[in-house]
């Protein structure tokens, strides 16, 4: 009934398992991977004509995480799996990336690719798992796809490179500091296709080693895909690139002077509108019949790709008339709103970032469900790109997945250079809204962000800045690598390779290529240029920095306390009874998490300090010798008990009261009555003895021998 085919090696410390043949065997291509003990399923279908008129590729990449693949039901309400989650978009995206350059030129077919984690060990990431698995479902289903690609992890631990490093290893990185990266990279048999990167401030060299590790180590896992390929590869689908060379000649002879003419305009705006009017000029040149031609788009594109691409390798010149290694003109702001906690303007040419930082308490950490479990998050970056910042009309909705992959690479470039969360114990959200664009608004959001954080008196280790890498490779081997690339140079170029870090080192490195690879020269040189680059956008945002650190008025003030564990429920009270009156005593919020550390939030410092002492009373332990202020609580024969270390009374003996004798306490002593004790120490069964006679009642002052036998 199944016609099942296995094939199985050691990687690194686990074993990989690709199988087919036994489950969903109506779609294209299934092939479910395993390592360890995560399973993933990959199912690829492609429609077998294209759509009339259709002028893109229409590829479409599902990752999800079943919850029960942990043993876990997921939250919420209606208890089953909703919207993705920012780790299922971002691992849509990570598969999608090396894939969607290996379908062959012209192939515009609809193509679905679905992975579905079956279950997951909490050891081996599943986003891995996943992406070997859609590489090897594509090339077994007959799609016309030059891959297959393989991926892997790699970490930087005691300046060894590991593979595939374990989901614990991963989390929370800046909080573990013997890890310094979280690599993923994808790649063919002979180039690298895919970099996506976490890291803390590695050095280029050390970060080209780890690519090019990566590179190495997942040669086995292409070996075993073309393995299972040779046995169990669908029939090739019959597809013939469209030739529309004699259109395009056309196209070319009719236009190109008007189009080289529109792209020697230095203004975006008014470029984009010669650019479109050199089209309708060539279109209104062509006949019915050329118009008609679904390849007319792919023509006019490839006469706008000729035209750019031609001046930059040949001569050196860019769009905007740059140095290939020149940044645009920068201004960097700080403080420009009057009530947020920070604010940046960045404006690097036409792209430009508003970029604001709000400083939270510990209620405002954001709680994420994952399936390897529950954790808190203290550092937030949201990116917003409205259709106004290229110009345009547009649908205003909820974030898609380019806004959530670009929050996400920003978000990795700044947590590297955050403070510890004990020494800043601030729940940190920044939001990037991007108000031009014509180039890495990304990377505009990294010196935005980093700008606003410290306006906002977030101690950063170090600025961050970050900038956009071009590549124009043509077919006899020449190139030109290109800094701070436009939008243009970026959609008709063939590589986006972001690099963001500080003066020590590089934190985020992105790199997606649109050609089949390129090789470890090409890399090493765009780094180097690369860091030249952000080197002089550090420069120029310091500029803008004489004027932050300053704490917002407006901001919450925050302070930890640390107590043992074992006085916690102390602390909390019988159903949270003694918190409870902790804030509405003092005003404070407090929060306290399971390894005793205590955050006590509030814009008034007295009601901090107010909740601290109250806090501190109940945890501390009284002094022996130490002098306190208490209240009498109650008059017995032999003596006054009183009231002076939090809920913590103490017996002043009749003899303790005054140097004198007493018929009886109610003598001098009543009820309510304020009063300055000495600790005098603890008794045989750990009662408290406490003296007044030794103390200055008016002042609190402790009396010498002498003095007090005087009185």
């Amino acid at each position: 009934m199944f016609n099942e085919v296995k094939k199985s090696i050691q990687w690194g410390e686990e074993t990989l398992t690709l199988e087919t043949g036994k489950v969903a065997r109506q779609a294209d291509g299934t092939v479910i991977a395993t390592l360890g003990e995560t399973s993933v399923m990959a199912n690829v279908t492609f429609a077998k004509e294209a759509k009339p008129g259709q002028d893109f590729f229409p590829l479409t990449v599902h990752y999800q995480e079943k919850y029960y693949a942990a043993g876990k039901v997921p939250g919420g309400f209606f208890k089953r799996e909703a919207r993705p989650t920012e780790k299922e978009t971002l691992t849509a995206r990570l598969i999608d990336r090396p894939i969607r350059p290996l379908f062959v030129s012209g192939f515009k077919h609809e193509v679905l690719v679905m992975c579905t984690v079956l279950s997951h060990d909490l050891v081996n990431d599943p986003d891995i798992v996943a992406m070997i698995a859609a590489s090897a479902a594509l090339t077994i289903s007959g799609v016309p796809f030059m891959g297959p690609i393989a991926g892997c992890r790699v970490g930087f631990e005691d300046g060894e490179y590991i593979l595939n490093p374990t989901v614990d290893d991963m989390q929370g990185l800046r909080n573990n500091p013997d890890q310094r990266l979280d690599l993923v990279v994808a790649g063919t048999k002979d180039a690298v296709m895919m970099v996506e990167s976490e890291a803390y401030e590695l050095t280029e060299d050390e970060m080209l080693g780890a690519v090019t590790f990566a590179h190495e180590q997942m040669q086995p896992v292409l070996d075993l895909i073309i393995d299972l390929a040779e046995v169990a590869a669908n029939e090739p689908f019959d597809f013939t690139p469209p030739d529309y060379s004699a259109l395009y000649e056309k196209v070319k002879s009719l236009g190109e002077a008007q189009m080289r003419d529109a792209y020697a305009i230095l203004d975006k705006q008014d470029r984009v509108a010669a650019v479109s009017a050199a089209k309708e000029a060539i279109k209104a040149q062509l006949s019915e019949e050329e118009l008609a031609d679904e390849n007319l788009g792919s023509a006019l594109k490839k006469l706008e790709s000729s035209v750019l691409r031609g001046s930059v390798v040949k001569d050196g010149k860019r769009i905007d008339g740059r140095a290939l290694d020149a940044v645009r003109s920068i201004v960097s702001e700080t403080g420009l709103l009057p009530r947020t906690h920070g604010s940046a303007l960045f404006t690097r040419g036409e792209t430009q970032a508003l970029v604001v930082t709000t400083l939270g308490t510990g209620d405002d950490e954001q709680f994420i469900d994952a399936l390897h479990g529950n954790f808190k998050e203290n550092f937030l970056l949201h990116y917003n790109f409205p259709p106004y910042s290229v110009g345009e009309v547009g649908r205003v909705g909820s974030p898609g997945r380019r806004e959530i992959g670009h929050g996400k690479l920003a978000w990795r470039a700044l947590q590297a250079v955050l403070p510890a969360p004990t020494d800043f114990p601030y729940t940190i959200r920044v939001v990037s809204e991007i108000t031009e664009s014509n180039g890495s608004s990304s990377m505009a959001s990294v010196c935005g962000g980093s700008l606003s954080m410290m306006d906002a008196g977030v101690p950063l280790k170090a600025p961050v800045a970050g900038v956009a890498m071009g590549l124009v490779l043509e077919e006899d081997g020449s190139y030109a690598i290109l800094t701070d690339i436009l939008g243009d140079e970026d959609h008709l170029g063939d590589m986006d390779f972001k690099v963001a870090g500080t003066e020590a080192g590089i934190t985020s490195l992105q790199m997606d290529i649109k050609v089949a690879g390129i090789t470890p020269e090409i890399m090493k040189k765009a780094l180097a240029q690369a860091k030249a680059g952000r080197m002089h956008i550090l420069g120029e945002m310091s500029k803008a920095l004489s004027s932050a650190n300053a704490f917002s008025a407006h901001a919450p003030r925050i302070e930890t306390m640390q107590i043992p564990t074992d006085k916690i429920r102390e602390v909390i009270g019988s159903g949270g009874k003694v918190i409870r009156e902790i804030v509405e005593t003092s005003g404070a919020k407090v929060d306290i998490n399971d390894d005793g550390i205590i955050k006590i939030a509030s814009a008034n410092q007295d009601a901090i300090k107010a909740a601290y002492d109250m806090i501190y009373s109940i945890v501390a332990e009284p002094e022996e010798g130490k002098v306190y202020k208490g209240k009498v609580v109650k008059i017995v024969d032999f003596g006054a008990f009183v009231n002076f270390f939090g809920k913590r009374d103490g017996l002043v003996h009749v003899s303790q009261i005054e140097n004198r004798r007493l018929n009886h306490p109610s003598d001098v002593l009543q009820e309510g009555q304020e009063v300055w004790v000495k600790l005098l120490g603890f008794d045989d069964r750990g009662k408290v003895r406490l003296a007044m006679k030794m103390v200055d009642q008016e002042t609190g002052e402790e009396r010498s021998e002498e003095e007090a036998s005087a009185e």
